[in-house]
């Protein structure tokens, strides 16, 4: 083992769910007389304390714009945004830092590839593949591109057991199609989905994968060469990181061939009325001021993440699904939605005889916050033909205890009904 590798492993530390919980600020309190039981992770990830002190230690100390000024404070803050670029890209396993692109979040990063690549490679007759279990931002971008192109985007079926059907896909897969753009695990049902084997299938029919990790880097590692996608991205705010930031990860010849998303400063080589020549990746997309303090954020989000073994969250989180599975197989009236072989952190339910968003009012009266309705996926809800459900959704920081609160809310929403 290396030097640098024996530092790592020895900065590991052993995972202890209650020393967790009291690295999140957030937890420590009470909701309508309860104690708190954060259940809506999908949704977003609560902060630990050196995600926090990471963002207030930037404003009170090194607070200044990078690249670009002539004094010390801009050197400080443009070495420590520069290292959370290098921060993400290890965490990724990118061949390059300079493929890490910053943006708001994965909706942004859809949104980013659907202008630049998009606009440039899709054209009329083309289509783009996305799963029917895709949030609405993995959809809407692409229609709109496939509407100004007179191309098509076109639903991938899923099972009955809320898991991507490959056979299917294999049989919509042609030289029309141009891209195919899916989750890594959803966030409506937890469906962890086999991404690189539908990367694989893509590359058969010359098309371009992008991969919506969003719901995954929270949950297990990311290898991105492994993985073998061309375009990937997530957000920092499930990720226990600040929200307002996240990453577009592509492949360097597809960034370098890809125009410009937005204008302004930084994003330029050299501006003129004659000409104007742009920077090279990866401030090519990063026009303006960036969120200097979401970035380093980011990069204090990984360093809390990977000071545990990755493999001992897993096994914690699992061993709460299961758990929560257990519980349920015990509770009147309630059905799980989605059963995948293979499910990160979601139970999705319903409760026989309530509609979903009256079943999260009365959890919340008893301090349990789940999300409730369609969950950003209308197309997955219309496929199950129900008007959403009841989600939990569990982190690093949860409990049994909070699992057993949920059932025990549950039984007296029942008796509501």
């Amino acid at each position: 083992m290396s030097a640098e590798l024996a530092s790592t492993a020895k900065s590991v530390r052993e995972f202890d769910v209650e020393k967790v919980r009291s690295d999140f600020p957030i937890l420590q309190q009470q909701i309508n007389g309860h104690p708190l039981v954060y259940l809506d992770n999908a949704a977003s990830t609560q902060k630990p304390n050196s995600v926090i002190d990471a963002i207030s230690n930037y404003y009170r100390t090194i607070n200044s714009n990078v690249h670009r000024g002539a004094h010390h404070l801009s050197d400080m803050a443009t070495e420590a945004f520069e290292g959370a670029r290098q921060t993400v890209s290890e965490f990724l396993n990118s061949p390059k830092k300079e493929q890490i692109l910053w943006v708001r979040g994965t909706t942004e990063a859809v949104n980013l590839v659907a202008h630049s690549w998009g606009r440039h490679n899709i054209n009329a007759g083309d289509k783009i593949l996305v799963s029917t279990m895709e949030h609405h931002s993995n959809i809407v971008p692409w229609q709109i591109l496939a509407e100004e192109k007179g191309a098509s985007v076109v639903p991938i079926p899923i099972t009955a057991k809320g898991e991507i059907d490959l056979h299917a896909l294999e049989g919509m897969l042609d030289h029309s199609v141009k891209l195919v753009s899916v989750n890594q695990v959803s966030n409506a049902l937890g469906t962890v989905n086999p991404v690189a084997d539908i990367v694989q299938l893509a590359k058969k029919v010359g098309a371009k994968s992008f991969v919506d990790g969003a719901q995954a880097v929270a949950h297990f590692p990311v290898d991105l060469v492994s993985l073998g996608c061309d375009f990937y991205a997530f957000s920092a705010h499930k990720l226990f990181g600040p929200t307002g930031i996240g990453v577009l990860w592509g492949k360097e010849e597809l960034l370098d061939s890809m125009p410009p998303y937005h204008g302004g400063g930084e994003m330029i080589e050299t501006c003129s009325f004659a000409c104007t020549t742009y920077n090279k990746l990866p401030y090519k997309f990063e026009a303006g001021t960036p969120d200097i303090a979401g970035a380093i954020g980011l990069a204090a989000a990984i360093d809390y993440v990977q000071s545990f073994d990755r493999a001992q969250i897993s096994q914690h989180e699992n061993t709460l699904l299961s758990y929560c599975h257990e519980l349920a197989a015990h509770c009147d009236g309630l059905s799980r939605v989605g059963e995948a072989e293979n499910i990160a952190g979601v139970f999705s339910f319903l409760l026989k005889g309530a509609h979903p968003s009256d079943v999260g009012m009365l959890l919340d009266q008893q301090g349990v916050a789940v999300r409730t309705g369609h969950h950003c996926a209308q197309p997955l809800m219309d496929a199950l033909n129900i008007p959403g459900t009841v989600r939990a959704s569990f982190s690093i920081y949860n409990t049994k205890e909070d699992i057993d609160r949920l059932f025990a809310a549950l039984d007296k929403v029942k008796q509501f009904l």
